[in-house]
């Protein structure tokens, strides 16, 4: 039962009141510095529809909730990610629409109005994808009837049409290029040649790397978050792994690793360099070599393609990338480029024409 707003001596109101949580226990508690009694009485209903768990609470009540439970639940920087994309994309369109008042016909106009701002449509494909997270766990737990999301569609797209890669002239031009960077030139040699992320190469330690089994072991990921260091589990459980390296590349980092200034087991590999170093270096190696503009990231693309090219397995490639699923791979990589399709169209031909041999050879 809530008391009237009362107004302090500075000219700002306050309220008081008593109300039920969500376990059934009354509480009593107050909230002080409304500018007026209207703003006190209006923040108590929100408060109080938080609190009974009730559909009709305003979107951006329901985010304060939501962001409350799943920071528990999820790693810092997908928490972090997540909620720039809901302060910057979702609240300023729905944050003041009450959850049980959001539509499809709503959906499909804000839908509209992200489309018309020119994002890419795995951008786009992922701002949706926030917006239906929060409405279907609004269903799960606070009784919202259905997920509006489900009846306007969805936008956006979940993967680019296509990839840039290098082939390993491309990569050789490039790696030539950066030589002259002594650090730059292993982390771009360990990246091509294993396809990790730049978050497991920046996490790296001396003690991951096996130079007698030839192993590298990935178990975690750096990134830096508003100013501090973050060492986390790699993105999935499945992207914890070990990975062969070839003779040459363990030769390339053991040698590395003996110019590191006491170099103990724990110590990280690429500790005084950041994710905008080889950026920027990515970028001076392109412009001096002329290859092809790609991202960092497009060096792990780079990978899996050459060992499609190679003949390996989907499977083989997926646990080598750490992907949970081989169908990510399939759809992710597991693209032919046109010298493998050509080769395809030329041996059906020589099926076509009754040559066995062919057959024989591709089976």
């Amino acid at each position: 039962m809530a008391n009237s707003a009362k107004r302090d001596p500075n000219g700002t109101w306050h309220i008081q009141f008593r109300y039920k949580d969500w376990t059934g226990t009354i509480r009593k508690t107050s909230r002080k510095g409304f500018k007026t009694k209207k703003e006190a009485e209006e923040w108590l209903n929100r408060f109080l529809l938080q609190q009974a768990a009730d559909p009709g609470m305003l979107f951006k009540d329901f985010w304060e909730i939501y962001k409350a439970d799943m920071g528990k639940r999820l790693k810092v920087t997908t928490m972090v990610n997540k909620e720039y994309i809901v302060t910057d994309k979702l609240l300023p369109y729905f944050g003041n629409m009450p959850l049980s008042q959001i539509t499809a016909a709503t959906i499909r106009k804000w839908q509209g109005e992200m489309m018309e701002k020119g994002y890419k449509a795995t951008y786009l494909k992922t701002i949706n994808n926030q917006l239906s997270a929060i409405l279907n766990y609004a269903v799960s737990y606070y009784d919202l009837r259905a997920n509006p999301c489900k009846r306007a569609g969805s936008m956006g797209k979940s993967r680019a049409d296509e990839r840039p890669f290098w082939t390993l002239e491309e990569f050789q031009s490039f790696i030539d290029a950066v030589s002259d960077k002594y650090e730059a030139w292993v982390a771009f040699q360990i990246l091509f040649w294993t396809g990790m992320r730049i978050g497991e190469l920046l996490a790296l330690k001396v003690e991951d790397i096996d130079l007698d089994d030839l192993t590298v072991r990935i178990d975690e990921s750096y990134t830096r978050l508003n100013g501090k260091d973050i060492i986390s589990t790699p993105k999935t459980e499945s992207s914890i792994r070990v990975i062969t390296i070839h003779e040459d590349l363990a030769e390339i980092i053991e040698e590395y690793i003996s110019h590191i200034y006491k170099a103990k087991p724990d110590t990280r590999l690429f500790a005084e360099k950041t994710k905008s170093f080889f950026e920027k270096e990515m970028q001076r190696g392109i412009k001096n070599s002329g290859v092809k503009r790609i991202t960092i990231h497009c060096l792990r693309h780079s990978h899996a393609s050459m060992l499609v090219e190679l003949g390996f397995s989907a499977q083989a490639i997926a646990r080598r990338l750490g992907h949970g699923r081989v169908t990510t791979t399939i759809e992710t990589y597991c693209h032919q480029s046109m010298d493998a399709q050509q080769k395809i169209a030329n041996t059906l031909g020589k099926v076509s024409k009754g040559d066995k041999d062919a057959m024989q050879k591709r089976s």
